[in-house]
């Protein structure tokens, strides 16, 4: 397998898409409203956006299309769910151990509070 952290950085969108689907397979509006709710309305993505950023993460291979539910209505069977893949579940853990490795470099500068869980 390669090297996940050969693909880092990420840019936020992937990043947020990846994020999106990493607890539930989804449809493109439901990237957006899970995106827009975990960040407060903070980032809101295009629809354009969104799709041009899911035919290149399919090419990179970080999502893949998820097999149809046999309990979809005929309506929602025009909607296309997507899945994270193995490959992207590794990038989105590699992109998150940089991530956290920056945070706590800004928290030991005293850039940032350090957190108390």
């Amino acid at each position: 397998m390669k090297d996940a952290s050969e693909a880092l950085p990420l840019t936020p969108l992937t990043y947020h898409i990846l994020l999106a689907l990493a607890d539930h397979d989804r449809h493109g509006y439901s990237i957006i409203k899970e995106v827009e709710l975990r960040t407060g309305q903070s980032m809101q993505i295009e629809t354009g956006a969104l799709y041009h950023a899911i035919r290149r993460m399919r090419n990179e291979e970080l999502i893949e299309p998820a097999p149809a539910n046999e309990s979809e209505s005929a309506v929602n069977s025009r909607r296309r769910t997507y899945r994270l893949t193995k490959w992207g579940r590794s990038v989105l853990a590699a992109e998150s151990a940089r991530l956290r490795q920056l945070v706590d470099i800004a928290e030991a500068k005293h850039v940032l509070q350090a957190r108390t869980t």
